[in-house]
């Protein structure tokens, strides 16, 4: 493989750097800089799997204050395959958006999604969950498929430890997704014309035990990466379990990088993940739940199909700028929920998008003004309290 697709798309840029304008408590807002952009942080990045995040257009999501969003290195590279993407011109030109983009290694979909997985220190051999094909991801390849997409930013390859897990198997997936990340620093720096644009994150595992998570902090940080992900959470433990770990894995993380923690989540889960540092998040939730009648507003999560919607004049959420709720009652998007039509699902998803846009904008300007802890409490209140019905 040759690097000529991998022009600079804006020579005047670095190719990454952090900045953190404000904090208060462990919570900070930010800027990350990179060739194709600015990335505000805290960030959510909605989630484009297979190249396309489900029923938007690439330019309704940047209208919604995306400034990244997340493909997947597993799932591209089965289809249309990682190579057919770089001869059509990259990723970025195939899906019509050129703001950055995260790909995550393909680790967890690997164990979670293939069958017949095979495991060794190489890297997992796996059969497609499409149609049975055999393949090989390893800390190499994963670092291939990522340079052949055109990421803008690259996640190292490892293991996603399942929960639970005992003590002893979560220190040897840790300790094998560490030495995965040595490999995965080496293949990401072979790409060198690929490396001169984009960033590599490292990810600490260690599960939900205090002592294995600040070994893989260590073990990363000697390594060195742009930014560090927590894995490992969000895997059936539970917000409480999850904090949990935050408390004490984020006092050791290092400071000056982004910190990712992926695949979460729930507005809630993100404000309390906020509050302990953390600066950038991704979750299918907003996408899948618009598929499934499921709206989210200031007031807790909706259910669409409900028939207390059926004749109700108001809005999803009065508070919502998008056209779900400029242009369109609940009652008619429940009737379009019912009957199974599309648009019912592209409405709820524009909305799901655009609240956590706007939950994202509401904890960075929080932040900004030393409100944050009065603003979490709000938030968490309002919530709980859940959608009130009209008098």
């Amino acid at each position: 493989m040759t690097d000529d697709n991998y022009q600079d798309p804006n020579p005047t840029r670095e190719r990454f750097s952090f900045s953190i304008s404000e904090t208060d408590g462990a919570a900070r807002t930010g800027e990350i800089e990179m060739k194709r952009g600015s990335i505000r942080t805290p960030a959510f990045m909605p989630v484009g799997t297979a190249g396309t995040v489900k029923g938007m257009l690439p330019e309704n999501v940047e209208e919604l204050g995306a400034d990244i969003i997340l493909g997947n290195t597993y799932h591209l590279m089965l289809r249309p395959t990682a190579e057919r993407v770089y001869a059509l011109g990259g990723l970025h030109k195939f899906m019509n958006w050129q703001k950055p983009i995260l790909t995550d290694s393909g680790g967890f979909q690997v164990m979670s999604l293939s069958d017949l997985r095979k495991m060794s220190e190489e890297g997992v051999e796996f059969k497609s969950h499409i149609d049975g094909s055999k393949h090989m991801m390893s800390p190499e390849r994963s670092m291939e498929i990522q340079r052949l997409l055109g990421s803008d930013i690259i996640m190292a390859f490892d293991e996603c430890t399942p929960y639970p897990a005992t003590y002893d198997q979560a220190k040897d997936s840790m300790e094998l997704s560490m030495r995965w990340a040595q490999r995965s620093r080496d293949g990401f720096d072979e790409g060198k014309d690929h490396a001169s644009i984009a960033a590599l994150f490292g990810i600490v595992q260690g599960s939900v035990y205090e002592d294995l998570r600040e070994t893989s902090i260590k073990a990363l940080s000697e390594i060195g990466f742009d930014g560090y992900a927590v894995g490992g959470l969000a895997v059936g433990e539970g917000q409480e379990m999850m904090f949990k770990v935050l408390d004490f894995t984020m006092p050791k993380m290092p400071t000056e990088a982004p910190r990712y923690l992926m695949g979460v989540g729930k507005p809630d889960d993100i404000v309390g993940a906020v509050e302990r540092g953390i600066d950038m998040f991704d979750c299918v939730m907003p996408t899948r739940s618009g598929r499934t009648g499921q709206a989210f507003t200031w007031g807790g999560a909706i259910n669409m199909k409900n028939a207390r919607h059926k004749e109700d004049p108001r809005p999803i959420e009065e508070k919502c700028g998008c056209p779900a709720c400029t242009k369109y009652s609940r009652a008619y998007i429940h009737h379009l929920i019912r009957a199974g039509e599309m648009l019912g699902s592209i409405l709820l998803t524009w909305h799901n998008l655009a609240f956590y846009q706007d939950l994202m904008t509401g904890l960075r300007e929080a932040i900004g003004q030393k409100r944050l802890k009065e603003h979490a409490e709000q938030f968490r209140a309002d919530y709980a309290r859940g959608d009130i019905d009209p008098l």
